[in-house]
């Protein structure tokens, strides 16, 4: 993603803004804009995991997904145990 900049005009709650302002005045941010970038930022951060873990939620309940991990648990099931036994024979 490019890395630039562009002005644009926001209309926030006072409380908002004012907090806003309070956060910077103690060192929180370095200025208004640094605030609301991290704070938008934050949000779509949270935004994302939100809808991984929906995803996982949906793998949870799909009977064929599950069907399908538990084959290729089965497939690799000798191997772990083989690189296991290596493991602590190593120790």
């Amino acid at each position: 993603m490019e890395n630039s900049t562009v002005r644009t005009t926001l209309t926030l709650p006072g409380e908002l803004l004012e907090a806003t302002d309070r956060a910077v005045k103690e060192g929180k941010a370095k200025s208004r804009n640094d605030f609301i970038a991290r704070a938008i930022r934050h949000e779509l951060a949270a935004q994302k995991r939100a809808e991984i873990d929906a995803a996982f939620t949906a793998m949870a309940g799909d009977v064929e997904y599950q069907a399908e991990v538990r084959k290729i648990n089965n497939d690799f099931a000798k191997a772990d145990w083989e690189a296991f036994q290596i493991g602590e024979s190593q120790q």
